[in-house]
Parts: structure tokens; C-alpha cells; sequence
């Protein structure tokens, strides 16, 4: 056990000149006490006594599998004087469960968090796992910054429970192929930042142009947070399942698939050029100004350490060339920012053909006109201004007080127009408003109400193979003019309460969460 206190994460990164070295623990299935489990445990207590990793960060359920909880790990190490940074998915907790969990972990004495969504369940036991997605990430960071000034008590509401103190986190990325997944990846960290995110991890990906425009786009947007690039530990099984999909969201090219291929085939099997890659990455992580960098990767603590040395030894302007080198972007990938010809990655000039795009308000995918008609209808009768809301809301009062049989015609002719339109599942309390009427319970696996998840390859959903709802806002929204907004409202949590209930009396009468928001009638 080490005698000195470790130095808390959100402090080391907030020292002048500080690059925080994390490296990445997936836990395994089974008791920590079985043989996968001890060997992940004992990688983990070797990380501990590298002084060159400052944190150790701890998977929960990744890949959509079950796996052992992080925190089972994390109570060892924290007990070893290492900083941790606990991974919570949302995808097997609901609400409830998860300010669970934020009692359990603060009560540990875990404070660092990693707010995600989660990936989509891929296997169970005895059948496919039912998904929970109650909230996502963004819903997630609101309900522990709450915790961290102090929640009222549900069972007395003039007291509030006592504090929290986490450090919250989440991930973003930009690693995607089209202006309409880059777009809204942007908008929602924005608005994670804006629901507490303090530090942000970036999604695997081999483009140091995008991992520069990253940095720009926080600085331009003046978001109070850390960036931390992310480094995989690339090898030839690995690049050909992330060139597959089988991760979502995370995209080996053809070309760097070629490079990993011809490697791989070296009597040993590439891992020499794998390792002096991640190295490289490193350092252009170093040289671009990143808080720190993610290690992530099948391997031994020797090869964490093998990376750190190697990174460490190249000379102060070496990444610039490495930058060059590590950049396999699709030949039509889409970038916010001009190319800077001198050193190949990002300048501060925004990309002309996409401000030509906006000022004539362009767009790649159709925009429907059942879309143009519903924003017409909303505008003149749903939204809470509406010349015909009052109207509307006489209208339910009266249908309130009618007899049950009058209350279920009129909400069944609701469905008749909803359901053939949107393809309705009678949630109660409906987003369509806020996603250019796309149906996030229809349409979207995750239910994501807050922003796109990072799951999108090529605008396509991980799950369904269709187009991303967040994709489709983007582009509807973008034919008004409208898409720079799209997520500046107030985070999104549905009330299941109003489940199978009739959305436009509940818009009417101020139950559901938009009439919330604006403090509106109950």
C-alpha cells in the first residue's frame, strides 16, 4: 500500500502543464476471485505501482455484456491510494437504481464518473437482455450534479439529503463520416458540459486532424472542461472487428485496415508498429495541448508502460510529423474546420463549404412534408404561445371531466393520427417537438432525448440500421436554419408516470415535460 495520499483527479488536472495518463480496466465475467477475475486484478495492482499512470479506469458492462460491477475492483484499488474513475452506463439502471448507485459510490469513496448511455445489450442469460435506457448520459450528469448540491427528500420535500462530490465526466467524439453525426455530437457535449461534465474522454479513432478539431471546437465554444484524447493499443484481430462494427461507433478505414493487415503478418504479428503507434498517438496527444490521454487495449502492464517510455523518449517536435501519420479519415469525411496546409491538422477557419451549406440551408437527406406540415400545426396550435393553445387547453379541461368512454375516443383518435405519422408508442409525455418530430421511443433503440448516442456509423443507427433520429433532426432542422439549437433546451427526463395517457392533454394541461420546463399550468 503507498503511503502518500494520491493527488484527486479533477486537482491533477487542473495543475498548470498537466498531462493525466489513464489507463482503462474491463472487468471480467464472473467473481473477481475466479480466474479471470484475479488476472484482471492483478494487471490492476500492477498499474498501481507505475507511477507514469495517474488514474485507472474501469469499465461497466461494456460491449452490451454483463460483466462484474466496476466498483468490485475499485474498492482494492482505492484501498491501494489509487484515483479511480468509475464508468455508470445507463443501460441497466433506471432512475431509481442509478441515485442508488450514487449513494453506493459516494459512500465508497468513488468520486471520479463516468456518465455514459451505454452500448446495447448483444446477450443475457437464457435471451437477450431487455435494455433499460431510463435516461441517457446527459440525464445521468443532471442527476448527480443535483446530488452534488444536495437532493430535496422525495419524503420531505423542505429538506435536502446531505452532498455528493463527484467529478463528472463523459465521452464525445467527432470520429464521424458526415456533418449531420458531427454536428449533433458537438451540440450535445455542450449540453453535458452544460448538465455538469467536467472532463471529457474522446471516442476511439485514427485521425489526429479530427482529435485537433476537437480541441478547437472546445475552445472556440469556451466549454470550462478537460479533454483527454483517446489511445487504443491497435492490433490486426482488433482492427478487423472494429472495421466490421462490431463496437459502435468506433471506425478502422480500409486504409489503416491494409496498414494493420500487412503488420499483423511480421513474424510478431505487429506488435512492434502497434505499440510505436499508440506511442506516437500519445505524444500527438502531448503536442496538441490535450489535458491527458486514455489508454486503452488488450495488453500487459509492461506494454502500458512500454507505450508512456516510448512516448516519452521522442524529441519535443516529433508529433508533428507523427500528426501527419495518423490520419485515416473516409475520403469523405466531414470536418468543421479549414485544413492547415503547414502542419496538415485543423485551423481556426470554419469550413467555408459548410457555412455555404448553412446560409443556403442546404441539406443531404429530404426533409419530409409530413415534417413541414407538424411544425406548422405545432406552431399555430401545440406550443405553449400558440394563437390556439388556450383553445386547446379548454378544449382537454372539458375532455377531463367527461366520462371515461368520451376520455379513451379522444385519446384514441390521437393515436389514429399519431401512431400511421410517427409510429407512436403512447409514451405520454412526447419529445417530437424537440426532435423534428422524429419518435425517440420508435425510432431510436436508445430513447435518446438529449442527443445522438456515439453508436452512429455512416448516419446509421447501431441498433436498427436506419437513419439516426438525431441525423434526421439535424437535417430537418438545418432546412429552417434551426439546427445550431437544436439541443440548447433543458435536459429531458420522461415521466413514465403518464405512459399510455394522452400526450396532448398532458401538453395542454401542463403535466408533461416540456410544460413542466416553463413552469407551466397544472
Amino acid at each position: 500500500m503507498t503511503s502518500a495520499a494520491p493527488v484527486p483527479l479533477r486537482e491533477r488536472l487542473g495543475q498548470p502543464g498537466a498531462f493525466v495518463v489513464a489507463a482503462e480496466l474491463v472487468t471480467s465475467r464472473g467473481p473477481i476471485t475466479g480466474d479471470s477475475g484475479r488476472k484482471v486484478l492483478e494487471l490492476a495492482r500492477e498499474l498501481v505501482t507505475d507511477p507514469g499512470i495517474d488514474v485507472l479506469s474501469i469499465t461497466d458492462n461494456p460491449g452490451g455484456h454483463a460483466m462484474v460491477a466496476p466498483d468490485a475492483l475499485g474498492t482494492d484499488l482505492i484501498s491501494r491510494g489509487q484515483e479511480v474513475i468509475i464508468h455508470l452506463s445507463c443501460k441497466d439502471w433506471n432512475r431509481n437504481a442509478l441515485e442508488s448507485r450514487g449513494w453506493q459510490l459516494s459512500s465508497g469513496g468513488f468520486h471520479n464518473v463516468l456518465a455514459l448511455s451505454g452500448d446495447y445489450p448483444v446477450s443475457g442469460h437464457r435471451g437477450l437482455a431487455a435494455p433499460v435506457f431510463d435516461t441517457d448520459s446527459v440525464g445521468l450528469l443532471n442527476l448527480f450534479s443535483e446530488m452534488n448540491q444536495g437532493l430535496h427528500d422525495e419524503r420531505r420535500p423542505d429538506t435536502r439529503l446531505d452532498r455528493t462530490d463527484f467529478f463528472l465526466g463523459c465521452v464525445a467524439t467527432n470520429h464521424k463520416r458526415y456533418e449531420r453525426e458531427v454536428m449533433p455530437q458537438y451540440f450535445k457535449l455542450r449540453k453535458k458540459v452544460q448538465a455538469g461534465a467536467r472532463f471529457v474522454i474522446k471516442q476511439i479513432g485514427w485521425d489526429t486532424r479530427k482529435d485537433d478539431e476537437f480541441l478547437r471546437w472546445i475552445k472556440l465554444e469556451r466549454l470550462p472542461l478537460h479533454a483527454l484524447a483517446n489511445v487504443y493499443l491497435l492490433s490486426r484481430t482488433a482492427a478487423r472487428a472494429f472495421h466490421r462494427g462490431v463496437i459502435p461507433g468506433v471506425v478502422v478505414t480500409d486504409r489503416l485496415l491494409a496498414l494493420a493487415e500487412r503488420h499483423g503478418a511480421s513474424p510478431d504479428k505487429g506488435r512492434a508498429f502497434f505499440v510505436d503507434l499508440a506511442a506516437k498517438h500519445v505524444a500527438v496527444a502531448r503536442g496538441l495541448d490535450f489535458d491527458g490521454v486514455y489508454l486503452g487495449g488488450h495488453m500487459p502492464a509492461a506494454t502500458f508502460g512500454e507505450i508512456i517510455d516510448l512516448a516519452s523518449s521522442f524529441a519535443g517536435d516529433d508529433w508533428r510529423e507523427f500528426a501527419r501519420e495518423i490520419q485515416f479519415p473516409f475520403e469523405d469525411e466531414f470536418c468543421f474546420f479549414e485544413p492547415d496546409p503547414e502542419t496538415g491538422l485543423s485551423s481556426d477557419e470554419v469550413n467555408a463549404a459548410y457555412l455555404e451549406s448553412k446560409r443556403r440551408r442546404r441539406t443531404d437527406l429530404r426533409v419530409p412534408l409530413k415534417y413541414r406540415f407538424s411544425r406548422r400545426l405545432h406552431s399555430a396550435v401545440f406550443a405553449s404561445e400558440a394563437p390556439l393553445f388556450p383553445a386547446g387547453r379548454a378544449f382537454y379541461r372539458g375532455v377531463e371531466k367527461t366520462p371515461s368512454p368520451v376520455r379513451k375516443a379522444a385519446h384514441a383518435l390521437e393515436q389514429v393520427a399519431k401512431v400511421p405519422l410517427f409510429g407512436c408508442k403512447d409514451c405520454g409525455d412526447c419529445s417530437l417537438p424537440e426532435i423534428a418530430y422524429v419518435c425517440p421511443e420508435s425510432q431510436c433503440a436508445k430513447n435518446q432525448r438529449n442527443g445522438p448516442c456515439g453508436g452512429t456509423r455512416d448516419g446509421l443507427c447501431e441498433v436498427y440500421e436506419t437513419e439516426c433520429i438525431w441525423s434526421q433532426a439535424y437535417e430537418r432542422l438545418k432546412a429552417y436554419g434551426e439546427e445550431e439549437s437544436m439541443l440548447d433546451g433543458p435536459v429531458v427526463v420522461k415521466d413514465n408516470a403518464l405512459s399510455g395517457t394522452s400526450a396532448w392533454a398532458n401538453t395542454f394541461l401542463g403535466r408533461d415535460h416540456q410544460a413542466r420546463q416553463e413552469g407551466g399550468d397544472s
